[in-house]
C-alpha cells in the first residue's frame, strides 16, 4: 500500500495559501534550520512568526513564506505539511472528505470515500 494509491500531489500550493500557516514543533525546527543551513536566530528572524509559545511560519500575501510556486523548503517541511492532505480527520467524518477533497485536486476522490479510508488507514498503521 502507497500514499500513490489514494494522492499524488499535482503542486497547485493551493494548501500553502492563506492568512495562517501550520504551528512547528521543535523538530520541524530542527529539520527547517538544518535544511536551510542556518542558525535557528537568522531562521526565526526571516521566516518565523512567534506567538508566546507558538511557532509558525510567516506569511506573504496570503500564503505560506516559503511558497514561490512550489515549496522551497519541500525536503524541510514541517510534519504536518508532510501530512496534509492525508488528514486523520477524514476517517471519522465523511464531509471533512469532501471538504479536502474539493480544495485538493491530488486526492483521488474517484475511489470513492470507503475505500479511501481503508487504504488510507493501512498507510497510518
Amino acid at each position: 500500500m502507497s500514499v500513490e494509491d489514494i494522492f499524488a500531489c499535482e503542486q497547485c500550493g493551493y494548501c500553502c495559501h492563506g492568512e495562517t500557516t501550520v504551528s512547528l514543533d521543535d523538530n520541524d525546527v530542527k529539520c527547517m534550520c538544518e535544511y536551510l543551513q542556518l542558525p535557528f536566530e537568522e531562521v526565526k528572524q526571516k521566516y518565523l512568526r512567534v506567538t508566546g509559545t507558538v511557532i509558525q511560519m510567516k506569511t506573504v500575501d496570503g500564503h505560506c513564506i516559503f511558497f514561490a510556486g512550489n515549496c522551497s523548503v519541500h525536503p524541510g517541511r514541517p510534519w504536518r505539511c508532510r501530512q496534509w492532505p492525508l488528514h486523520p480527520s477524514i476517517l471519522s467524518d465523511q464531509a471533512n472528505f469532501t471538504a479536502i477533497a474539493s480544495s485538493c485536486p491530488g486526492i483521488k476522490k474517484e475511489i470513492g470515500y470507503k475505500k479511501f479510508c481503508q487504504k488510507l488507514k493501512e498507510i497510518l498503521k
